[in-house]
């Protein structure tokens, strides 16, 4: 089953949860292809949720999910990455004991290309955090927390994928950092690849997407254009304490 032409990421109807608890009821937004659009709401409110369904590490209980027009409401998570997914979780996840060039090569486990192509992106990976190359040896668990965030950018963008879904990079960040973090979000973008923000940092998130989406107790309560968001009254009250 194909899904509405001009999106890049469709969430259409989501009610998703874990057990007997729901956590989203109703979920619809979307990204168009080389937009970027951000995710806010208060601890609790589904963001974190809506990007596992999107990734299919939750599996939806009512809705679908399009991406690049195909139905992976029930693809396996491999499947989904294997459609043009990237996901940064929450948290990292690294392999600590593992190299970082060891843990950005798993990000291109995935691609049918040569080993070659992939050698040509992780390139660009270095390109984008130059720090990277310089730690390419070192194993992941000895970084930085701001080094293992982009070593887990780095990760997702190694699949090629032309959606990429981050979860709160700046968790436990410097602003230096965080800075780093979201430039090198901005170059993806500026390539061509749908960004979809999930981030605690809603002035910064707002300030940079093209679109946003408010979610509170489960369900998208206000969307619009970032600036729209930023300059929304009550936006302001309850997420930038103005």
């Amino acid at each position: 089953m194909t899904g509405p032409r001009g999106q890049a990421l469709s969430v259409e109807g989501v009610a998703a949860g874990y057990g007997k608890v729901q956590v989203l009821w109703d979920v619809n937004l979307h990204a168009a292809p080389g937009e970027f659009v951000a995710i806010v709401g208060a601890n609790g409110a589904g963001k974190t949720t809506t990007l596992r369904a999107v990734s299919g590490v939750v599996r939806p209980q009512a809705g679908r999910i399009v991406l690049g027009g195909r139905d992976v409401t029930r693809a396996a998570p491999s499947e989904i990455v294997a459609a043009g997914l990237g996901h940064v979780p929450e948290g990292r996840e690294l392999f600590a004991q593992m190299t970082v060039r060891e843990n950005l090569m798993l990000g291109a486990a995935m691609r049918p290309d040569a080993r070659a192509a992939a050698e040509r992106t992780l390139a660009r990976v270095y390109d984008l955090f130059p720090r990277l190359q310089e730690r390419a040896l070192q194993l992941a668990g000895t970084l930085s927390g701001g080094e293992q965030q982009m070593v887990a950018v780095g990760r997702a963008l190694m699949s090629l994928p032309s959606v990429l879904v981050v979860d709160e990079p700046s968790l436990g960040l410097s602003p230096r950092m965080t800075q780093t973090v979201f430039s090198a979000l901005q170059a993806v973008n500026a390539d061509g690849v749908t960004v979809v923000l999930v981030e605690q940092n809603v002035s910064l998130s707002l300030r940079l997407a093209h679109r946003g989406y408010v979610l509170e107790n489960g369900q998208v309560v206000r969307e619009g254009s970032g600036a729209d968001l930023l300059a929304d009254p009550a936006v302001r009250a309850a997420y930038l304490a103005l």
